[in-house]
């Protein structure tokens, strides 16, 4: 057995145990299955529920990434994004937005429940690793909260699990190059034409330099493509290809 392993192994074990004095091993979202801290507090049953975790599977759209039922003949992009002036190549989604997904992002980002990072950062990393290794991705940017919100949160959600899918990709997490200038609303219960002129100018360059390269950026609930847009404009500003 080689140290990196016994390592882990002996990391995994202490942080078990030092979440035990918390949170008991059982499911956080059932209450009733034994689980690890691994696995994020989500046991297998309510992973494969109905309203669980469902992958998002062809026909999507080739730029949003919008997934649509029936058959279609090739690749094709939906008539959102053909009315739209886009900065970005495209966008995916690690999953489709059930009630599990969001109950859990939610308690992440605004209750602290960091418990359950594990199970969202191996959703993205199975569902983003493909993608960046076939593409050339030179990096990966979280998207940048306001310094008060970031304060009140106590963390950036993006920045954790991009830190995580760099460290699954061997990509590395490019933060400090664009910022937030200013506080939005939450874009879930807003019109389009509301989303639009929510996100307007929300991110720009800090000024710093900015890695050569392409970019991939690593955000949370995909609502609309406006706001993925705004960061990569920003970027582009500080000189970055994508």
């Amino acid at each position: 057995m080689s140290v990196e392993t016994e390592a882990g192994r002996v990391w995994r074990s202490w942080l078990e145990g030092a979440l035990g004095f918390f949170y008991p091993a059982v499911c956080q979202v059932c209450g009733g299955e034994r689980v690890s801290a691994e696995t994020g507090y989500v046991c297998a049953q309510c992973r494969d529920r109905p309203d669980g975790v469902r992958r998002i599977r062809e026909p999507f759209c080739a730029r949003c990434g919008l997934p649509f039922s029936g058959a279609m003949q090739g690749p094709f992009r939906c008539a959102h994004c053909g009315e739209l002036e886009l900065h970005f190549c495209f966008a995916r989604a690690a999953v489709v937005a059930t009630a599990l997904v969001l109950d859990v992002i939610h308690r992440y980002k605004y209750r602290r429940g960091v418990w359950f990072e594990p199970f969202l950062a191996n959703l993205l990393i199975q569902a983003a690793t493909p993608d960046l290794v076939r593409g050339g991705w030179d990096g990966l940017v979280p998207v940048p909260l306001f310094p008060v919100r970031e304060r009140e949160r106590e963390f950036n959600q993006s920045a954790r699990l991009a830190a995580r899918l760099g460290a699954a990709t061997g990509l590395p997490v490019w933060r400090g190059v664009v910022e937030r200038r200013r506080p939005t609303q939450t874009q879930t219960q807003l019109s389009r034409e509301e989303r639009a002129a929510n996100m307007r100018g929300a991110f720009a360059p800090t000024g710093a330099p900015a890695p050569e390269g392409r970019a991939g950026g690593v955000g949370g609930r995909c609502v609309d493509n406006r706001r993925h847009d705004q960061r990569v404009r920003a970027g582009l500003e500080s000189r970055w290809r994508r």
